[in-house]
C-alpha cells in the first residue's frame, strides 16, 4: 500500500504545529518565572540593606534575567537575528561575570565580534528591520 505524499505533508505540518505550541507554552512558563525572579530581585533590593555591596551578585541576577528574556523572544519568534541576539547576550554576560583570565576575555570578545559580523554580513537586512519594526 502506497502512502499519499499529501498525508506525509499533513503529518509533518501537524508535528510542526504541535512543536510550535509547545515552544509557546515553554515561553509562557519562562516569562512567568522571569517575572517572579525580577520581583524577588526588586524586593531584595528594597529589603536587604547591604544589597548593593555585592555588585557581582546583582549583575549575575540581572543579566541572567535579561538573557532569559532574550531566550523567550527567540522561542516566540525563531529567526536567525533573534538567535544571534541570544548568543551575543549570553556571551556578553559570560564576559562580564567570568573574568578568570585574559585569554578567556579575549576569546569572548572575538566571539562577540564574529557574531556581530555574522549579523552584519550574513543576515538579510529586511530580517533585521522586521525585528526593529515589531518593537515599535
Amino acid at each position: 500500500m502506497k502512502k499519499d505524499p499529501h498525508d506525509v505533508g499533513k503529518v509533518e505540518h501537524f508535528y510542526r504545529r504541535v512543536l510550535h505550541i509547545l515552544e509557546l507554552m515553554i515561553a509562557a512558563i519562562a516569562i512567568v518565572v522571569l517575572i517572579i525572579s525580577l520581583g524577588l530581585e526588586i524586593s531584595r533590593m528594597i529589603t536587604v540593606s547591604d544589597y548593593f555591596d555585592d555588585v557581582h551578585t546583582f549583575l549575575h541576577n540581572v543579566l541572567t534575567i535579561v538573557v532569559g528574556l532574550e531566550f523567550v523572544r527567540m522561542l516566540i519568534d525563531m529567526t536567525p537575528a533573534n538567535t544571534l541576539e541570544v548568543l551575543i547576550m549570553a556571551t556578553s554576560r559570560h564576559i562580564i561575570m567570568n573574568h578568570s583570565n585574559d585569554w578567556t576575555l579575549l576569546i569572548g570578545i572575538i566571539c562577540i565580534a564574529i557574531l556581530f559580523a555574522i549579523r552584519r554580513f550574513l543576515i538579510p537586512k529586511h530580517q533585521l528591520t522586521e525585528d526593529l519594526v515589531e518593537l515599535e
